[in-house]
């Protein structure tokens, strides 16, 4: 090789630490292509929350001509059983397989509860709706079938995010932890994102046989990317515990977990910015339209400059965790920058400035992008080895329960201010801005919260060959 192509052979081999935060994350025994191999259930995850928020709530009433309410009902379900993730990581934790594994059976487990719902749901849907073929059904069916297989969905999608996230925890060297987070949260926007044009595209000539196709062709890639996923991750151990050695119940864990390490703080202070972060998700979209007068392409594009700002605040948080710096501090950093943005956002309105608009939606994605990153950093360092699923599922519970609660607010919201007969000078803008000013409220209250869990400001020193340019 001439010294032009070994230049050049070099600078390339060095574009990935420096530009991938989380691309030198592979280790002698973590490769990097067994990372992304693990990660590939993230990205059935992120395709089931596409399907379940996005294109099933357009398709239910629009297509199908299902009520909203029952819609909303319906996509509400999935949310019922994510208190249970803290118990689901607690069970993997203290599981004993005939084949030496803990983690690898509840991920099985998982696809095979998302599979059969994603297989029931279109058939269910369609009896719902209560049109064609499907009349001669009572409509009941529809309501039982459409609650169980979202029902299902949402157990199978909680536990393989758990006990994954459990497993990339166990095998990851606590160094390498913040660049494994950062690649999980990618792979999660790319499977969100890709289903997204996927589902756009493959639904844009709706036919009740196109809804089955697409939803059980879901079914099969769940199946499938997650069985890639688990394959050969976990190794086999023929004896885990002594037997002689009485288990601890889940309540037991559970009162030790929480009494060490300011637990109990550090759930308040994720549930707080969760719902700081997550409460005009589906309001973005409709203030654009309604508000600023944007075209439906316009406002779509909000997804993407959301999930840009986003994928910003993971890298950045991927290379200044890996150097040491306090996960509890990058979180408190991504409140801060969220406080600005949704003031930006309430400022396009009374300036009619679409810009602004745009420059706080991609704040927000960025500060979400810090503050998710660094509180998982944070309990993935801080999760004792023996309970690293409960610590895992309680930090998920936390997420999926606010992120839920905080939607329903922020819609419940909007709605009663809009309908005041005195809505000040900015009107129809008033009830969106409310739940706006809420969310700054809320981050405000994140901040105070996680104060007395940041550490000392410091930073150890970075390995030769990755320094910042």
């Amino acid at each position: 090789m001439n010294r032009v192509s070994l230049k050049f052979m070099q600078t390339w081999a060095q574009l990935g630490p420096r530009f991938l935060p989380f691309a030198d994350v592979a280790t002698p025994d973590l490769p990097l292509s067994r990372l992304l191999r693990l990660s590939l259930f993230q990205v059935t995850v992120g395709m089931a929350l596409v399907l379940l928020v996005g294109t099933l709530n357009r398709v239910m009433i629009v297509e199908l001509d299902v009520p909203a309410s029952l819609v909303g009902i319906m996509i509400s379900l999935p949310l019922l059983f994510a208190p249970f993730r803290a118990l689901i990581g607690f069970k993997s934790d203290v599981h004993e397989s005939a084949l030496g594994w803990r983690r690898v059976p509840f991920i099985f487990r998982g696809t095979m509860v998302q599979f059969g719902g994603l297989a029931i749901m279109p058939f269910a849907l369609l009896v719902l709706s209560g049109g064609g073929e499907s009349a001669r059904y009572p409509l009941w069916v529809g309501h039982l079938g459409a609650g169980i297989a979202f029902l299902l969905v949402g157990a199978g999608l909680h536990t393989v995010q758990t006990i994954g996230l459990a497993l990339a925890t166990d095998l990851a060297p606590t160094e390498s932890q913040p660049k494994v987070v950062g690649l999980m949260y990618v792979m999660l926007l790319l499977g969100m994102i890709v289903s997204a044009v996927t589902f756009g595209a493959a639904l844009a000539n709706f036919s009740p046989l196109r809804l089955i196709q697409v939803i059980q062709g879901c079914a099969v890639i769940t199946l499938v990317l997650n069985s890639i996923a688990a394959w050969k991750q976990e190794g086999r151990h023929a004896v885990r515990r002594n037997p002689a050695k009485r288990q601890p119940s889940f309540r037991e864990s559970w009162n030790s977990f929480a009494e060490g390490g300011n637990a109990v703080r550090r759930l308040v202070s994720v549930g707080f910015g969760t719902m700081g972060f997550s409460m005009a998700d589906v309001l973005l979209e409709p203030y654009g339209g309604q508000i600023l007068h944007l075209s439906v392409g316009a406002t779509t594009s909000l997804t993407a400059t959301l999930a840009g700002g986003g994928l910003i605040g993971l890298a950045l948080a991927s290379r200044v965790l890996a150097r040491g710096a306090d996960p509890f501090r990058m979180a408190s950093y991504g409140a801060l920058a969220g406080i600005p943005a949704f003031i930006l956002v309430i400022s396009a309105s009374p300036f009619n400035e679409p810009v602004l608009f745009a420059v706080g939606t991609l704040m927000v994605g960025f500060g979400a992008g810090l503050f998710g990153h660094g509180t998982l950093t944070a309990t993935m360092n801080l999760a004792p080895r023996d309970q690293v699923g409960l610590a895992l599922g309680a930090w998920g519970a936390s997420q999926a329960v606010a992120a839920g609660l905080a939607i329903a607010i922020g819609g419940i919201l909007r709605d009663i201010v809009a309908n005041l007969p005195n809505q000040g000078n900015f009107g129809p803008a008033t009830g969106y801005m409310s739940v706006y000013a809420l969310e700054v409220v809320l981050l405000v209250w994140t901040l105070v919260a996680m104060a007395p869990l940041i550490g000392p400001n410091k930073r150890t020193p970075a390995p030769r060959g990755d320094a910042l340019p």
